[in-house]
């Protein structure tokens, strides 16, 4: 094999290595992020249909102060709840207010995921094309794919 073709190689290498891969782990990174608040604005849903169901007006409950020190709380009145909006802001809502306000985060939340796993597969295949390249550049059989199946 000529150097020529070794230094594309090469450079194809790194092109994945140094800049599509790091590419990918970030973008896999940022959408568990987003599964994340997609669980704990599910939760927080969940967890309001269960008080209106149950008809709870006051709770006892334990708060983490931090570093895992907890301290036993009393809420006499839960009808209000404060949520987290975002920037360190906290919004009192009624359980119907903040019930709107999770539905719109949920669509949002979906929107985000859904573009990140658009981006992860556009990520993916750019990778799957250079090493297609690579392989070709090498002159290696095609890798062979599952049998097509004709509807």
């Amino acid at each position: 094999m000529d150097s020529y073709i070794q230094e594309k190689i090469h450079k194809f290498e790194e092109f994945v290595d140094g800049h599509l891969k790091p590419q990918l782990v970030r973008a896999i990174a940022e959408r568990d992020k987003v599964f994340e608040q997609q669980k704990i604005f599910s939760d927080l849903r969940r967890n309001i249909e269960n008080f209106e169901k149950n008809s709870v007006t006051n709770l006892r409950t334990m708060v983490n102060l931090g570093s895992e020190v907890y301290v036993q709380a009393d809420v006499p009145d839960t009808q209000r709840i404060f949520v987290d909006v975002g920037l360190g802001f906290h919004v009192e809502f009624t359980w119907t207010e903040a019930l709107n306000f999770i539905a719109l985060r949920e669509e949002k939340i979906a929107r985000q995921i859904e573009e990140y796993t658009r981006l992860i597969s556009s990520i993916k295949a750019r990778i799957k094309l250079v090493c297609e390249g690579i392989r070709e550049l090498l002159q290696l059989p095609a890798e062979k794919s599952l049998p097509q199946r004709v509807f």
